[in-house]
């Protein structure tokens, strides 16, 4: 028997309609502040019994210990020995976290002065226009998406571009677009090492080279890297090198170096105000009280759905546009961190772990799978995300926009009954979160981020699972560098099964 075992004891809640119908007061007492951020979660399938079952399972599940394992530096990345330090990328230089006796604070702003200083001079009137940001997963989705969340506060003149994909068709529609005197290319990979990463740049430095000869390798490229090495024989400047640290996982790493796209495009003072975002929550994080701590109510909700409930998908569902990659990088957060199915300790869990993460902005969901959630067998619950103040004029667009969220959360939650024509009947119930803010700031970003990051790490305390590392994607890159001197030299048919077989020898007939 573990923790979890006792949900399943638990009475299920009744219709949202007769909880909201018994509890007149439910609608401001299930709401939540942190930051600037109001979370409404009145809409959720639980009641108070639900509600201290569930609080009552993170105090056993050892979240506040774990929690504050964290932010004392103790290696809670177990199965790769480290720490994890993401928090420490957007502390105060007055503030400390210590990694094994040292304090990191002081190297973590020294980068943080690099970065603000080149990107300073990026920005100045020069020939930079484009930069071409070159990674994959954290290295990309991080910056691709808070690039496009704080459209407004852009450089008018300098504009950013992202290229992850080893597809050919990525690289080559970014520099089809580009100009190779007023290009600087970002290339971002830890290791200096990741081959998608890696074969991206090569192409970009060929490209450049083509036009503007070797030389000018040292002036259109920078690294986000720890290997100095590797970086000095792709040509790049070391000085122009800028590193972060093992304690980081890339998942987390939009805040660190990884971010320098992000602050060339909206500057060093925006970035601070971005790092402000996540302290705020962060600090939140480590002080509120359980049953006024946003993150753990939102993640004991989501482990109540997955595994109290049955619900195997969460819908992040931003009624923004400039948020339309968001739910990309949830995925990434998310699904990377608890999509688990052995715990701490190397056994079996015997329970579902990381939902399945999905979601696109409104309104255009309503046209596309908001059938499915409003009627379908399945349920899905759903985080709606929305601010008052839209960054751009048209009051109109904004007002007819917000009215679809309230419109969306009230139906997905009360419904409408038609027995007469069942095929109009809305049964409701379907719970939902609805997150407010003012305005889709830098900092308001920076809470939406680090909200999520915490929930995450809470349900990964409770599941038992190690929510730092991502061994599950080390197989496929590594039958993938297998294969690939198969598709152009020697087969070797005795390393694959049949079907593998099949395909490298019909790919070689045909490329």
């Amino acid at each position: 028997m573990t923790p979890l075992d006792d949900l399943s004891d638990l009475p299920r809640p009744a219709h949202l309609r007769d909880l909201f119908e018994q509890d007149p007061t439910r609608a401001q007492r299930y709401v939540t502040h942190a930051g600037d951020l109001r979370i409404d979660w009145s809409k959720a399938s639980v009641d108070d019994v639900t509600l201290d079952a569930l609080l009552g399972l993170a105090e056993r599940a050892g979240v506040e210990r774990r929690r504050d394992a964290m932010f004392a530096g103790e290696r809670i990345n177990v199965t790769e020995d480290r720490a994890v330090g993401h928090v420490a990328l957007r502390m105060p230089h007055t503030s400390s976290f210590v990694v094994d006796g040292h304090d990191v604070v002081p190297e973590v702003h020294a980068v943080l002065d690099a970065l603000a200083d080149f990107a300073r001079r990026v920005r100045a009137s020069g020939p930079i226009d484009h930069v071409v940001n070159i990674g994959i997963g954290g290295s990309d989705l991080g910056p691709a998406m808070a690039y496009e969340a704080l459209r407004p506060f852009r450089h008018e003149r300098i504009r950013c571009s992202f290229v992850s994909n080893v597809d050919g068709a990525d690289i080559e529609a970014v520099l089809a677009d580009s100009d190779p005197a007023t290009t600087l290319f970002v290339v971002a990979s830890k290791t200096f090492g990741t081959i998608e990463t890696l074969t991206n740049a090569r192409t970009a430095r060929a490209w450049l080279v083509d036009a503007l000869g070797e030389d000018a390798v040292v002036d259109h490229f920078v690294a986000v890297s720890t290997n100095e090495e590797r970086v000095a024989e792709f040509g790049i400047d070391t000085a122009n090198m800028f590193g972060f640290w093992d304690w980081v996982g890339g998942r987390y790493s939009v805040d660190s170096a990884i971010g320098l796209s992000l602050m060339i495009a909206i500057g060093p003072e925006a970035f601070s105000e971005f790092l402000a975002g996540f302290h705020t929550i962060d600090e939140h994080f480590r002080t509120a009280p359980l049953r006024d701590n946003a993150p753990v109510l939102l993640a004991m909700l989501g482990v109540w759905y997955a595994n109290g409930l049955g619900y195997d998908t969460k819908a992040v569902l931003p009624y923004s546009n400039d948020l339309a990659r968001f739910p990309a990088y949830l995925q990434q957060l998310d699904m990377e961190s608890n999509g688990k199915s052995v715990d701490l300790d190397g056994e079996r869990v015997g329970h579902h772990t990381g939902p399945i993460i999905w979601g696109e902005p409104g309104t255009n969901g309503q046209h596309a799978f908001y059938q499915l959630i409003h009627q379908g067998t399945r349920i899905i619950p759903c985080d709606f995300i929305g601010v008052a103040r839209a960054e751009h004029g048209d009051q109109e667009h904004h007002d007819l926009l917000m009215a679809n969220l309230f419109a969306q959360s009230e139906a997905l939650a009360f419904g409408r009954s038609n027995e007469a024509e069942p095929h109009r009947n809305f049964e409701g119930n379907r719970p939902n979160t609805v997150i407010l803010a003012e305005r889709l700031t830098p900092s308001v970003l920076g809470q939406l981020i680090a909200l999520y990051e915490h929930v995450v790490h809470v349900q990964g305390t409770v599941w038992g699972v190690n929510s730092y590392d991502q061994w599950g994607v080390e197989l496929g890159k590594e039958l993938a560098n297998q294969i690939t001197p198969e598709l152009v030299g020697e087969p070797t048919p005795d390393a694959h099964d049949a079907a593998t077989n099949a395909l490298i020898a019909w790919y070689r007939a045909h490329r």
